[in-house]
């Protein structure tokens, strides 16, 4: 799972209509070439409807196909959860997803997934989770990666 790299603040923009920033675009490109570089390319993105984590999708150059889901905006780590067993039941040959979402739900995903504390998950951060089933409720934190660890 992906936040959302740094977007800009203000602008008079709704929420969810907030861009990146220069520096997001920079470390969404970053974290793209590091997903790469570590043979972590997903089989299907699920990504939030803000411009924001669409942009970061768009900033990671990966090829995989990606599905806009509403619920990544205003859902919390659980629902998070939830989508991703149903995206795992329902993708035959899927074996790695990517999430591209907001806190503090990309967080609390990645502590209820991950089985461990994560302290702080920044912009761009990356949380790397193996589930054993789909339908897990709990993995293993394999790897925790932010723009400045990269």
């Amino acid at each position: 799972m992906l936040r959302h790299a740094k977007a800009e603040v203000g602008l008079g923009l709704a929420d969810h209509e907030r861009p990146l920033a220069e520096r997001g675009l920079r470390d969404a490109a970053a974290m793209g070439d590091f997903l790469r570089a570590q043979g972590l390319e997903p089989g299907l993105v699920l990504c939030s409807t803000a411009l924001r984590t669409r942009q970061t999708l768009e900033g990671l150059r990966l090829s995989a196909p990606a599905r806009f889901e509403r619920s990544i905006y205003t859902g919390d780590g659980h629902d998070l959860l939830h989508l991703v067993h149903e995206a795992g039941a329902g993708a035959d040959g899927v074996g790695t997803f990517l999430l591209v979402g907001h806190n503090p739900a990309v967080h609390e995903l990645a502590i209820i997934a991950g089985n461990e504390q994560v302290e702080d998950f920044p912009t761009c951060a990356l949380a790397v989770i193996e589930l054993e089933t789909w339908r897990s409720h709990g993995g293993t934190l394999l790897a925790y990666r932010t723009p400045k660890t990269i």
